[in-house]
């Protein structure tokens, strides 16, 4: 029988030790990496916030909207109800949709919104803060804003790329995609990054971009092709062709805008929509421009201090990065 030798028994045990250890440390590497990507905050700017005097009185409990959202419908002598709110700059109207039947079942929500002006169209991010992954549930970024409606915005926290404008301020500027704005005069277009800038965008009198997509409906024409969409290549996205829940936006007209989240995955209840449905429904409510932001888990509308759909169709909201809100 062949003998080892105790040293070399030791150098054999020292180098898989070793071997060992650097696989360990490049595996810890790897998933600190991307915990850092995709899971641990990284805050760039915290936004001033101009709702801090009344946010502290916001409450979501019940179907009767929050306190100070109450408080300014009544100083603005406006109507409202579970579906309805009527004032003398803003008119919101919510309908529940449903069309099919069985496993094609399709539920969707349509929110019609009309604003005397257009600064009664807002963003917000999630915890006053602009950075990744700096996340809170739309209704409670929706209540810390008194916002009278919201939407989940575009998830620009999930990725690093896309042009941001908020508020008229621009708080990332990395052309990647095709994106949505808004602009002052009340209007909203789409474009492609990478060929206007934001120095451009900002001269042109807009307030707000979101980066997500594709683009659905423009300059009164269907975009024809989703076949081939791409927003993301971050680690985990998945495809976005299929049914899927959905949040979109539009306009009809100046300041004439129409909101749809479309719930899903859910058998029996809403099946989710294709990006081609999603567009013949904007089409059918006569926006001339629409545009897709982020779906899935994030699809949520909130009202009057209540989430209106059902997220997921588990009434159970994700976590996102912004909103887009109306107020008075």
């Amino acid at each position: 029988m062949m003998k080892i030798h105790p040293k070399a028994f030791s150098a054999t045990k020292r180098k898989v030790l070793i071997i060992i250890t650097v696989i360990l440390l490049s595996i810890g590497a790897v998933i600190y990496g991307l915990a850092d990507r995709y899971l641990i905050e990284h805050v760039e700017v915290v936004v001033a916030d101009d709702t801090a005097s009344t946010s502290s009185t916001a409450s979501t409990s019940g179907t009767g909207g929050t306190t100070s959202t109450a408080a300014v419908a009544a100083d603005v002598n406006a109507t409202s109800d579970d579906w309805n709110y009527s004032s003398d700059d803003i008119q919101i109207k919510i309908d529940q949709v449903q069309t099919g039947t069985g496993s094609d079942l399709i539920t969707y929500y349509v929110a019609d919104v009309v604003l005397k002006n257009s600064s009664s169209l807002r963003s917000a991010f999630a915890d006053n803060s602009f950075g990744t992954n700096i996340t809170e549930d739309t209704s409670e970024i929706a209540s810390s804003n008194n916002a009278l409606f919201a939407i989940n915005g575009d998830y620009y926290g999930f990725r690093n790329d896309g042009v941001i404008i908020r508020n008229g301020t621009v708080y990332r500027d990395e052309p990647a995609r095709d994106a949505m704005a808004l602009l002052e005069d009340g209007t909203m277009t789409t474009y492609d990054e990478e060929e206007v800038s934001s120095l451009e965008l900002l001269a042109e009198g807009v307030t707000n971009t979101l980066s997500f997509g594709p683009i659905l409906i423009q300059d009164g024409k269907i975009v024809s092709d989703f076949s081939n969409v791409k927003i993301d290549t971050n680690f985990g996205n998945r495809s976005i062709q299929n049914a899927n829940p959905r949040t979109a936006i539009g306009m009809i007209a100046p300041n004439h805008y129409v909101f749809v989240v479309v719930d899903g995955r859910k058998e029996g209840y809403s099946r989710g929509m294709t990006l081609t449905e999603l567009a013949d429904v904007m089409a059918g409510l006569g926006a001339t421009e629409a545009y897709n932001l982020d779906g899935g888990g994030s699809s949520t509308m909130y009202f009057m201090g209540r989430v209106v759909n059902n997220p997921l169709g588990k009434n159970q909201e994700r976590g996102v990065s912004d909103i887009l809100y109306i107020k008075e």
